[in-house]
């Protein structure tokens, strides 16, 4: 039974194939890896046999690549590369970092933030692979407590859902009801009543849990709604006058001023919601160097604040 190129197919082996193209000659790859040439001839229609195609032309003096070797030539090259990145990264692992580094983000965090704070990590060159998802509402701390992200950011904690979590304050949303100057609402006279409101069409943005799983937050019972993804959708379906609805004041505001939107008075109580940030209580195990850098940075109040200020285009 002949080999299968895979066994043959070695780090080492694709070393010697480049070293072969690197000095033009299976005599001089053979003196420079410390083999006997005939070793390395073998080796190399060993590997020829398992891939039954030829590698080098060996017509000339030179070893030349044929087209089939030039192909494997550039891809043992990539291999390599990987092989090496992989060992160092099992390296750096081994001294405290996480192969793995998944954050929730809920639509209500500022995603420029976001990608500053990215940016930051990734600039420690760490051998942590970095994940973004986005969730919406209880989909945020879902994905943290069923184990598929480390870190949530833009959380709403309820008393039954500290179990196992540790969390910290981001800070106060606060919302307006808002509505576009086209919109019936916009002349509506205040305060708009719960009766009132109910009549139009609200926008809300869906929970990213499963379905039957998640929350609604401010719908009115019988309320037509036009449900979006997330809540620059949200804001985006308010401005052209698809329905009304709360937004965060940080991400209404540049809109409320220049007109784009209208802020309404409602006779319910103004919605302020406190945000957090929440990882898994690690227990006996100590918190992984990216799980480390990543609370150093919300602890400081000035990335906190700018989290939850959205930047935005008018």
């Amino acid at each position: 039974m002949s080999t299968p190129p895979r066994d043959l197919l070695t780090p080492d082996a694709l070393g010697m194939l480049l070293a072969i193209e690197a000095n033009g000659s299976f005599a001089a790859a053979a003196r420079q890896r410390g083999l006997v040439p005939s070793a390395l001839t073998y080796r190399v229609r060993q590997i020829e046999d398992a891939l039954d195609v030829l590698l080098f032309d060996r017509s000339s003096r030179q070893a030349k690549p044929t087209e089939a070797g030039k192909e494997l030539l550039r891809e043992a090259e990539r291999l390599i590369h990987d092989v090496d990145a992989l060992a160092n990264r099992v390296k750096r692992v081994a001294t405290g970092w996480e192969s793995v580094f998944t954050v929730a983000v809920d639509s209500i965090i500022s995603r420029s933030v976001l990608m500053e704070l990215c940016e930051g990590f990734l600039a420690l060159n760490p051998p942590t692979r970095l994940r973004i998802r986005y969730e919406t509402l209880s989909g945020t701390l879902a994905a943290l407590k069923s184990g598929q992200a480390d870190l949530a950011i833009g959380v709403f904690m309820t008393p039954a859902s500290h179990t196992g979590i540790l969390h910290e304050s981001l800070g106060q949303v606060q919302f307006v009801y808002a509505v576009a100057p086209h919109h019936p609402l916009a002349k509506a006279a205040e305060p708009l009543s719960d009766a009132v409101i109910q009549q139009h069409r609200a926008v809300a943005v869906a929970d990213s849990v499963p379905q039957g799983e998640g929350v609604t937050i401010g719908l009115l019972g019988g309320q037509d709604v036009f449900t979006v993804p997330d809540m620059p959708s949200k804001l985006e379906a308010q401005l052209r006058g698809l329905g009304g609805g709360f937004l965060p004041v940080s991400l209404a505001k540049p809109y409320l001023d220049t007109g784009r939107l209208v802020a309404k008075k409602v006779s319910r109580v103004t919605r302020i919601n406190p945000v957090e940030f929440a990882w898994r209580n690690p227990g006996r195990k100590s918190e992984g160097h990216a799980l480390t850098w990543w609370l150093s940075q919300l602890k400081q109040d000035i990335t906190k604040q700018a989290l939850l200020q959205p930047h935005h285009r008018v």
